[in-house]
């Protein structure tokens, strides 16, 4: 009965250290959170400015005028390239995980949900490419033997516009060296602090029915307003112009899917965190009401041998 107490005792530690670290972090992740939605909420007015910008070139039909000329460097994308439809061979899939565990379902819905699409599209190893931003897609796809073209590992729990620059240029200059011929993003989108939702978007090449479906779909169903293409006068060209608002484009959708990422791993680490706590707090509610009963059966068992003794010398 010792025994049997002093390992119930080793367990109630045991537990309440484990609810101490998992307080711990679901405090750390919860300030993470306060942190980046200060920086999400301000991020989604300039990347809605920007996509509105883009969208209304695309109804003024610019972008397809602009869509045949030639590139004069060769070294650097053009406006041309961003908004040519080539054949597709290879199919770029740039999917946004964490770099660590303890987030709950936040990776794996990322994975399973990509998987879906792919097999949906029949992509694999001979027509995809997986460009991967954070360790645990990187290392599920080598594992699954999908050809990784490139990995960011160590995003920043508050990422800035410099690091998403650096993996816009090297995917822009992947698409313009023709490793693969279309970009789609995967991720997963934040709702609140206590869901997320799947998200794919394609980034490339940009197209104008992208736009025009978007607006299409946030329409009201009884709204049965003719479309009129906004007019433009060009200062100085439209490809100056084209040049200057589609690689912000480019860069705006990336980050934006960056840092939306990053809150939901915040928020689903702190829901696991919250999650794990409750459940240390209710084991060790449960190993103490053992631990009670069993020292009182043991204080009962050594009366009731001290009143038997007394018994036997009377």
């Amino acid at each position: 009965m010792a025994e049997s107490l002093m390992d119930v005792k080793r367990r109630i530690d045991s537990t309440k250290k484990t609810h101490q670290i998992t307080s711990a972090m679901q405090m750390v992740s919860t300030s993470k959170l306060n942190q980046i939605q200060k920086h999400t909420s301000t991020y989604q007015v300039y990347a809605s400015k920007v996509e509105s910008i883009v969208s209304h070139l695309a109804k003024a039909h610019l972008m397809s005028a602009s869509a045949g000329v030639p590139n004069s460097n060769s070294n650097t994308i053009s406006v041309s390239e961003l908004l040519a439809q080539r054949p597709v061979k290879r199919t770029g899939l740039l999917i946004i995980t964490s770099d660590r565990g303890l987030v709950g379902s936040y990776n794996s819905n990322v994975l399973k949900q990509t998987n879906d699409f792919m097999h949906q599209h029949q992509l694999n190893a001979d027509n995809a490419v997986v460009l991967a931003v954070g360790g645990t897609g990187a290392d599920f796809y080598k594992k699954n033997g999908l050809n990784v073209a490139y990995e960011y590992r160590g995003v920043s729990d508050v990422p800035t516009f410099k690091e998403v620059r650096e993996i816009v240029k090297t995917v822009t200059s992947m698409y313009h060296n023709e490793v693969f011929d279309e970009l789609y993003v995967f991720y997963n989108h934040f709702i609140n602090r206590l869901s997320s939702g799947f998200r794919s978007v394609k980034m490339l090449p940009i197209s104008e029915e992208t736009f025009a479906q978007s607006e299409k779909d946030n329409r009201p169903a009884e709204d049965s307003r003719v479309d009129v293409g906004p007019e433009y006068e060009m200062e100085p060209s439209e490809e100056a112009i084209l040049s200057a608002v589609l690689p912000q484009y480019a860069e705006s959708l990336v980050y934006g899917a960056i840092l939306d990422a990053k809150t939901a791993e915040h928020a689903s680490s702190s829901t696991a965190m919250k999650a794990a706590s409750d459940n240390a707090g209710d084991l060790i509610d449960k190993l103490n009401l053992k631990y009670n009963r069993a020292r009182q059966a043991a204080i009962t068992t050594e009366i009731t041998e001290i009143t038997g003794g007394l018994v036997a010398q009377e």
